[in-house]
């Protein structure tokens, strides 16, 4: 399950705009793009031009969800880890912090995504 309570979500493969569950659209407003879509084995995460979105599948059959979406006004700070040289594991990492202590830790498989979605964070908090 992916959320924003102390979670950790690994491996997000980046997904088409077409692969982006109907529901995820269904709540963007008006303006509002999506910039990067990312999977897990089941579940995704959204990151719009305003907030991150996910989407959690419940059940055997999938069609039940539960969409979580955290504004980027909400994040207090953020670290971002790039690939290294030769790494064994070569994931990049985004760590958001919330203003209630909370954080939600995202591993991505290039740092090309990260970068730009690290910037789109630092348009809104700072």
């Amino acid at each position: 399950m992916i959320d924003f309570n102390d979670s950790s979500v690994f491996k997000l493969e980046r997904i088409s705009n077409d692969d982006i569950s109907r529901n995820a659209y269904a709540l963007m407003v008006e303006d509002e793009e999506v910039l990067h879509g990312y999977k897990t084995f089941r579940d995704q995460v959204i990151f719009t031009n305003k907030r991150i979105i996910t989407v959690n599948i419940k059940g055997i059959t999938g069609k039940r969800q539960e969409l979580m979406t955290m504004p980027y006004k909400k994040i207090q700070y953020f670290s971002v880890q790039t690939v290294g040289f030769l790494e064994l594991i070569p994931d990049s990492e985004l760590i958001l912090f919330f203003a209630n202590g909370q954080s939600a830790k995202f591993s991505f498989e290039t740092t090309k995504d990260i970068l730009e979605i690290g910037q789109v964070i630092s348009e809104f908090i700072l």
